[in-house]
């Protein structure tokens, strides 16, 4: 096991970090709280196959594991230009896609995927069910050859530029008359489907959506691999999306302490730097040495899932977006602190942060789930839910 990166993946950083600076974090600001998107940046690092690095060389990606995917959302973040859609698009959706779909659906979608020409939303979550997704009501029956689809969904992330949602419902059983998961390809101008923008106190170039879903009369092949193995394909998708929203929290947190280190060396009080006394020292310190822990968990967390370790990929990518959000949060704050009263002014591009970071908290997997995760599956204690 190695704890240094190949030589092609920190060429990938590079390069994607200077494209990532290139637009800015001003720049992506003026778009968020404009209501506009990424679509500039998303459309060149589609050309330029970083949105593609995990697509199989055989649909025209660059044929690397989600390692090399999460690198690169981190980078982008880290330049103060996050795409959300990354989390979700390239990550679980192309993932499932390329692991389980049929060869006409691998066709159809994945060489789009590797240039970044497709967007694909992910719809799992639901207002009742909150994180039992055994309580999902999203159903799925034949009619003849088709499939109707019926449901809601919520907090769902950039629909509106979607061409496509990957949405989880389940089907009945024939044998046993149970519901089982089920995953289906949705395109959003389908009869039946609409969607409805949730206002958010958020400064994000990335929307989210509520979903209806009524008599949405879907093709046979709208299904997503086998009716019997929709359980085992959806984990498949969900250890991605906690890599990658471990990186998204880390690329922020990389983004902030940045910024507190350089007012830390720049602002002066009393005549000497304030980055001289321990008080802000300190802090910043203890943020670059649990951003440091996180972004190890996140590497293990990748490894073990290109190594097709599915389960201890699940511990790790659980763990890692555990600690990732919680790094976030804290250098965040930390920057804002060092700041003083500018952490709060547009101009310094930290205050709208407070809030981003946060839903590293909450999404895509609350920290109370993580830790129920951890302690009955980690530590062997019973099921406490």
């Amino acid at each position: 096991m190695s704890f240094t990166e190949s030589e092609e993946r920190q060429a990938l950083r590079k390069a994607v970090a200077d494209l990532g600076r290139s637009y800015g974090h001003e720049w992506y600001t003026k778009l968020a709280r404009g209501g506009g998107h990424t679509t500039d940046l998303w459309n060149e690092a589609g050309r330029l196959g970083y949105l593609g690095v995990a697509v199989p060389e055989e649909y025209g990606g660059g044929g690397a594991g989600i390692g090399d995917l999460a690198a690169v959302c981190e980078e982008l973040c880290a330049a103060g230009t996050p795409m959300l859609l990354m989390v979700v698009s390239p990550a679980i959706c192309a993932t499932v896609i390329a692991r389980y779909g049929t060869g006409e659906q691998k066709s159809r979608w994945l060489p789009k995927f590797a240039t970044g020409e497709v967007r694909m939303a992910f719809a799992i979550t639901e207002p009742d069910a909150g994180s039992n997704s055994h309580r999902l009501t999203t159903t799925a029956s034949r009619d003849g050859g088709d499939w109707i689809l019926n449901g809601r969904k919520v907090f769902i992330s950039g629909v509106d530029e979607a061409d496509a949602v990957l949405v989880v419902g389940r089907t009945e059983d024939a044998k046993t008359g149970k519901l089982k998961p089920a995953l289906f390809i949705v395109p959003t101008d389908t009869p039946g489907f609409e969607y409805k923008k949730i206002e958010m106190d958020l400064v994000s170039a990335d929307s989210q959506f509520q979903l209806f879903l009524d008599d949405v009369r879907l093709p046979h092949d709208a299904l997503v691999g086998s009716e019997d193995a929709a359980l085992a394909q959806l984990f498949a998708g969900l250890n991605p999306e906690r890599i990658m929203g471990a990186s998204f929290s880390i690329g922020i947190a990389r983004y902030a302490l940045e910024k507190g280190v350089a007012y830390a060396k720049e602002r002066s009080v009393w005549k000497v730097p304030i980055g001289s006394h321990q008080g802000l020292a300190h802090p910043l310190a203890q943020v670059k040495i649990e951003l440091e822990l996180a972004k190890l968990m996140t590497q293990k967390a990748a490894a073990l899932y290109d190594g097709g370790d599915d389960f201890g990929a699940g511990e790790a990518a659980n763990m890692a977006k555990y600690a990732a959000a919680e790094a976030a949060i804290k250098s965040v704050d930390t920057a804002v602190q060092v700041h003083g009263g500018n952490g709060m002014a547009s101009e310094y591009g930290l205050g709208s942060l407070l809030g981003a970071v946060r839903v590293g908290r909450i999404a895509p997997v609350s920290r109370e789930m993580v830790l129920n995760f951890v302690a009955q599956h980690s530590l062997g204690l019973p099921k406490s839910y």
